[in-house]
């Protein structure tokens, strides 16, 4: 099974993706985790990446396409994936399509958790109270002025990216505003 979630920042891709990949043990890839160990490493592409990262930007193509082709070879994922967070544009998608075929891969879902901005900006606002008060240590873009330029850089490349699946025949759309459980339920149905 491999599968793509869409959404912009916050939208509870990575929430579902976990519950994904405990259920059927495939793992989720998300280039956000991957870009932060890589960050964390501070290899050459992960300097890049946190400057970019810092100022609350996307990470360039290139830089992630690498990321995800080497990745998706990896021995656990040969039952399958889940993206998390890539393709972000179209180009990327393209690339995606054509590193799969590469790979004699396809994809079986792309799901897009649909949901309100607003809503959003006050979910990172929680998050990030729920992550100091655990004592956790909170990422440089969570504040509501680097989420917002992240949410205007997600309308700008991402968005589009449902048009470019809807025309493949692949999308499909879950209420991302509904309770955890009501949205696992809704994506359970279209893998049924």
């Amino acid at each position: 099974m491999r599968l793509i979630f869409l959404g912009p920042p916050g939208a509870g891709k990575g929430t579902q993706a976990k519950l994904l990949t405990e259920r059927y043990g495939i793992p989720q890839l998300s280039t956000g985790d991957m870009l932060r160990s890589a960050v964390a490493q501070g290899s050459e592409v992960g300097k890049r990446a946190k400057a970019v990262m810092d100022a609350g930007q996307l990470v360039s193509d290139e830089i992630v396409n690498e990321i995800v082709s080497d990745r998706i070879e990896a021995p656990d994922c040969a039952k399958g994936f889940i993206l998390d967070g890539y393709p972000r544009t179209v180009p990327q998608a393209i690339a995606l399509d054509r590193m799969l075929e590469q790979k004699g891969m396809k994809l079986d879902a792309v799901i897009e958790l649909k949901v309100d901005e607003g809503a959003l900006v006050r979910r990172m606002e929680n998050r990030v109270a729920e992550t100091v008060a655990a004592g956790g240590n909170v990422r440089s873009d969570d504040n509501p002025e680097a989420f917002r330029r992240r949410l205007e850089e997600y309308r700008a490349k991402t968005a589009p990216l449902s048009a470019h699946y809807a025309g493949t025949g692949q999308l499909k759309t879950v209420d991302g505003m509904a309770d955890v459980d009501t949205v696992s339920a809704e994506i359970e149905k279209i893998l049924a």
